[in-house]
């Protein structure tokens, strides 16, 4: 379980229902609830989300 902090409790605490999203910018980060008074979470994640890389089409006989 990913852990955030919650700003309406000011503690750390486990994200509850957590679901991983892509940012605008490209990051990744988790949004979900606090397990104890049920304000939103949100954890921005290091580093850029990959591209999805797609191979170049093979033709057949080369």
């Amino acid at each position: 379980m990913p852990e955030g902090y919650c700003v309406k409790c000011k503690s750390k605490k486990e994200i509850a229902d957590a679901v991983e999203e892509l940012m605008k910018n490209g990051r990744k980060a988790i949004k979900g609830k606090c397990p104890t008074c049920g304000v939103v979470m949100f954890k921005i994640l290091g580093g850029k989300a990959a591209p999805a890389v797609v191979p170049p089409p093979v033709e057949p006989g080369t």
